[in-house]
């Protein structure tokens, strides 16, 4: 049976009545009457999640009309249950012989046989049912189905508009604005409240029912042309690096782009009554809602793929950019996106930025590390972030725990924000222990450096009182530009940072790229493990021009100064003589052109890879300074990825096996004579602090935001105690995975503040 006038006619009556001047609940009366005369059914009925999990019975023609706002279905209870839960519609000609049928005896449901029903779907979430139903036996067609998820799509507009929210029960929410508490991996310090900012903003659909059905078409199908020539250049772009594993991926994200059958779809949304805009929302909300719930995670990575495609169709329908204007940017924002590159988190304004939610992103990885030089709190790997959370919702993010707060009901926000304020007193009392020297209480001097790699670091050697920048990863400028860094860019930076430190020390870290690490206009080989592969000092090795423009442009930066230079991932002793070797050169290089020497050059290298455990005296006795990569060095030593959640958390630095590396590291330098550091996320930490300084390191280097903490924890200290006892542990670890339960102890009965 075909509904009279089409689907098109009811959305252009129920255009109508959404313009009507009555109250939400007339307007909802009005809409069910419509739908059941446009579908031939005895029974219309809308249900809405509401944010405390029931679907409440909202309006109805043809069941009792005493059982709105009466009746409920829990997620999973009878057919309409069935509908939410899966997100799929329903169609059946005997209803009471499905297994899922549940009878409610105050709607006098029980003399209708046939059934329809679809799930109302915004963002992939199921805000309602709407239902119709007849007496006699029915089979619904595909284009009634059809209708009725069209009819859906607007009727989740009227709910996600919030004007529903006037007739429920007083302190009952619709679902829409739930509250949602999620879990990610803390990647920078700190605590922010604000509200949603989306880095690629949605296109709002505000025009859903068509005027004109051919001139839809021929919007979409331009919009489909120009979609698809925007990820023809991305791909295009990629070709230089030739064939591996990304551009696969890539080749299978141009294959849907291309897929009939999701066109299909498209067009026939707009056949049936809508907006190119609402077909591919309408569309990409009942894929959206299919793929969330899939386990494969093959099958839930191309949810990402379908939301970025409709996400530019749908720019490419308005006219608008993907991006947000950073300029644009309100007050108290926090800035959610699936990924985000360092140099446009720098583009944003950071006195209007709280905070960063990213789906995709390492504690390791670039946007992470200037998100901690900007003093961002920031979450990574909060699953569909970027799909769930609404432009403009109020959200907390808290970059110690990982916990993130969408639309946080008011104790919860009343609790963070006690937090907050306590964190401020607490960062208050870091701050006037500025100008105290980090001594234990033993008379152990332990010198805290800064960890930096953008001018905006800078300001924080004062701020933190640290005693020296032992990390300058000269790599974020090759990262942040568009082209090779030329001889005079590298200088002026090099001076900047050299005259922001004044008379403290700074050590700039050599090229430390490949890997994770890659730079846009270098071609490099394809590897299948990147990250023990062509990068860092390998590169500057094999490419000793690259690398001595760097050593030239430090050395001129440093003229008449005390210059520390440090190369990354050195692995024998030899690829440390070599770089020497080019250093020499640049000095008699530096010498013919008539340039002053820095007043000392100290060259150093960084202990990352484990092969270097086994020639510690042999590098010992030829470096100026030994400084330990922790962060590298633990993924190396564990054979475990550190951007891998499966395995990141699977193995512990505060396990015996590493501590006795880390020992035999500082035990070496003693013997040698020779400063040794340790700059990386476990120096930051202060139970590892604690411990690092009991193994005889005095010198740690971390992000600003740790020193405050580190030193409160090292004025508290015992290090001659801490010693003795972490030594006896050692000795006696056994086949403990970790210590990190013992030394915990340790700490609360010496007394340390952690």
């Amino acid at each position: 049976m075909r509904a009279p006038g089409g689907p098109r006619l009811l959305l252009r009556r129920l255009r109508e009545v959404m313009a009507e001047p009555v109250t939400a609940q007339a307007r909802l009366d009005r809409i069910v009457v419509l739908i059941a005369s446009n579908m031939v059914a005895e029974v219309c009925s809308l249900y809405v999640a509401r944010a405390d999990g029931p679907l409440e019975l909202f309006a109805t023609e043809g069941l009792k009309r005493e059982a709105v706002h009466v009746t409920t279905m829990k997620p999973g209870e009878g057919l309409v249950g069935l509908i939410a839960s899966t997100a799929e519609p329903l169609a059946l000609s005997d209803a009471q012989s499905h297994p899922a049928f549940s009878y409610k005896p105050e709607t006098g449901e029980e003399i209708y046989q046939s059934f329809l029903g679809v799930p109302v779907l915004r963002g992939g979430a199921t805000l309602g049912v709407l239902v119709v139903q007849n007496r006699a036996r029915r089979t619904y067609s595909e284009e009634e189905v059809e209708a009725l998820q069209t009819t859906a799509m607007l009727l989740a507009e009227l709910i996600a508009s919030g004007e529903l929210q006037s007739i429920v029960k007083p302190g009952v929410d619709i679902a829409l604005r739930r509250p949602i508490a999620l879990k990610g991996a803390p990647i920078a310090e700190g605590l922010g409240l604000g509200h949603v900012v989306l880095h690629q903003p949605r296109v709002a659909v505000t025009k859903l029912v068509a005027d004109d059905i051919p001139a839809e078409i021929e919007r979409l199908d331009r919009a489909i042309a120009a979609m698809r020539a925007s990820v023809d250049e991305l791909i295009g772009r990629t070709e230089q690096s030739g064939d591996g594993e990304h551009r696969d991926v890539l080749e299978a994200y141009r294959m849907i782009a291309h897929d009939r059958g999701w066109l299909r779809r498209l067009n026939e949304a707009v056949m049936g009554g809508l907006t190119a805009e609402a077909a591919v929302e309408r569309v990409m909300n009942d894929a959206r809602a299919r793929l969330q719930r899939q386990t494969d995670p093959y099958l839930r990575d191309r949810l990402h793929d379908l939301s970025d495609l409709a996400n530019r169709l749908l720019h490419q329908l308005a006219g608008q950019s993907l991006t947000l204007d950073p300029s644009e940017l309100p007050e108290n924002a926090i800035l959610v996106a699936r990924s985000m590159g360092p140099a446009a988190l720098l583009d944003y304004d950071r006195h209007r930025l709280r905070g960063l939610v990213l789906e995709e992103a390492g504690a390791a990885s670039h946007v992470a590390i200037v998100a901690r030089a900007l003093s961002i709190p920031a979450v990574s790997e909060v699953a569909n972030i970027s799909e769930i959370a609404e432009q403009g919702d109020a959200i907390i993010v808290d970059g110690g725990s990982g916990e993130v707060q969408l639309r946080p009901p008011s104790d919860v926000e009343a609790s963070y924000a006690e937090k907050a304020r306590l964190r401020a007193r607490r960062q208050e009392q870091y701050r006037q222990l500025r100008e105290t020297p980090a001594v234990t209480r033993d008379g152990v001097a332990v010198a805290l450096h800064m960890n930096a790699g953008l001018i905006v670091d800078l300001p924080h050697l004062d701020e933190t009182g640290a005693e020296a920048i032992g990390l300058f990863r000269t790599e974020l400028q090759f990262m942040l530009a568009s082209r090779f860094p030329r001889l005079a860019d590298q200088q002026q930076l090099y001076e900047t940072v050299l005259d922001a430190a004044g008379d403290r020390p700074v050590t700039f870290r050599t090229l430390d790229i490949g890997g994770d690490k890659v730079l846009p206009y270098m071609k490099g080989p394809e590897e299948e493990n990147p990250a023990l592969g062509w990068r860092a000092i390998r590169i500057g090795l094999d490419k000793p021009a690259l690398l001595r423009t760097q050593l030239r442009a430090m050395l001129r930066a440093g003229a008449g100064r005390n210059l520390r230079i440090m190369l990354p991932m050195v692995a024998t002793v030899d690829e440390f003589i070599a770089a020497r070797a080019l250093l020499d050169r640049e000095l008699v290089f530096n010498d013919r052109c008539g340039r002053s020497r820095p007043a000392d050059v100290k060259l150093g290298v960084m202990v990352e890879v484990p092969s270097l455990l086994w020639q510690l005296d042999e590098i010992a006795e030829r470096a100026d300074f030994l400084s330990v990569g922790s962060n590298d060095l633990t993924q190396y030593f564990f054979a475990a990825d550190r951007d891998n959640r499966r395995v990141a958390a699977r193995f512990d630095p505060l396990s015996a096996g590493f501590l006795r590396a880390l020992a035999a590291i500082a035990e070496a330098g003693r013997r040698a004579g020779k400063p040794v550091t340790l700059c990386g996320e476990i120096g930051g930490r202060a139970l590892e602090a604690m411990t690092l300084v009991a193994l005889g390191y005095r010198g740690l280097s971390m992000a600003a935001t740790s020193i405050g903490p580190v030193k409160a924890m090292i004025l508290s200290l015992d290090a001659g105690a801490a010693a003795e006892e972490i030594a006896k542990l050692l000795a006696r670890s056994g086949d403990a995975a970790s210590l990190r339960e013992p030394l915990t102890a340790l700490a609360e009965r010496l007394g340390v503040r952690l």
